[in-house]
């Protein structure tokens, strides 16, 4: 057995390191002086016995031996943070303001349901909450402007973790006096040809509704295009078209239809699923796997009527 040990300061310097392979960068990110992060590399590779690190005046790399203990570093620096962030939770509950980005599309009809519950079983949990596009989103949990993002699926990244809440019904939406009202459902057939009112481009929604016109030969209306689910719908209401309007803004905003009928297409299922994602280093990720849980748990006690709750 080693007489001596490495420090986790020394495991947590060696891993930003070996990912930047840049000192002075690396340096920087941990907010400490360059001779200081060399010093600790060094002294880290004394207490090993070993070269992690081959420095050249074409930049610095990771040495054979450094490769191979760069993972199992890691792995230990992250289950050090897992441990702290758990105690912390347990003794005092999560006390912290995190910053929650939110597609506009889900986030204003979603979070009224969700946030008073979750106060009342976190009371000192803060939540600072930001609307983005779903991209905006991503780029932004990535660089650290977000510490956890409500994000529809598909997301593919090994840089996150992904953990699915729900699948949300898109609803049929005309105006009341058009030749489909009154009807619960409709034939797919029917839509050929018909005028679909969607959002701006940027937003993801709008790449699924072009997906379903795709699909049944409807004409997307890209001279009209809505800023918000809000002025989609006063659009509609004007006779303009038709659209497709996410099951959680219907339940949340149409209460009374306002000259609006929703209804189903037949055996055509359309659906999108939302997730909660955060950084797999971050240090509060275990915080954010319970808070999934309970997510979960208020969307099944309270909008199972309106959307499909989702395991792993």
């Amino acid at each position: 057995m080693y007489e001596k040990q490495p420090t986790f300061k020394q495991l947590e310097y060696f891993i930003c390191l070996a990912d930047i392979l840049n000192f002075r960068q690396a340096a920087a990110k941990l907010g400490v002086s360059q001779p200081t992060l060399t010093t600790q590399i060094r002294s880290l590779e004394e207490t090993l016995g070993i070269t992690l690190l081959e420095r050249s005046r074409n930049g610095t790399f990771l040495s054979p031996q450094g490769k191979e203990l760069q993972e199992k570093a890691r792995h230990i620096v992250e289950s050090m943070r897992d441990l702290v962030d758990n105690a912390q939770v347990l003794a005092h509950g999560p006390s912290t303001t995190f910053r929650l980005g939110v597609p506009p599309t889900v986030g204003p009809y979603l979070l009224p349901f969700i946030l008073p519950h979750l106060h009342k079983q976190y009371d000192k949990l803060k939540l600072y909450v930001r609307e983005d596009s779903p991209r905006q989103l991503e780029d932004g949990l990535r660089s650290g402007n977000y510490d956890i993002i409500l994000s529809p699926l598909p997301l593919i990244s090994s840089e996150f973790s992904i953990k699915t809440l729900f699948r949300e019904p898109l609803k049929f939406v005309v105006p009341q006096d058009h030749p489909l009202a009154g009807r619960h459902d409709v034939d797919p057939q029917e839509l050929s040809g018909e005028p679909v009112l969607t959002l701006e481009e940027h937003h993801h929604f709008h790449m699924q509704v072009q997906n379903i016109c795709n699909q049944i030969g409807a004409n997307v209306l890209r001279d009209f295009e809505g800023t918000s689910l809000d002025t989609l719908r006063q659009m509609v209401v004007m006779g303009m078209g038709v659209a497709f309007l996410p099951g959680l803004y219907v339940h949340s905003e149409l209460h009374r239809p306002e000259a609006l009928h929703v209804c189903e297409l037949s055996n055509t299922p359309i659906e999108r699923e939302h997730a909660l994602v955060w950084r797999n280093g971050s240090a509060n990720r275990v915080f954010f796997r319970e808070l999934t849980l309970h997510f979960r748990t208020i969307v099944k006690e309270h909008l199972s009527g309106v959307v499909t709750p989702l395991d792993d």
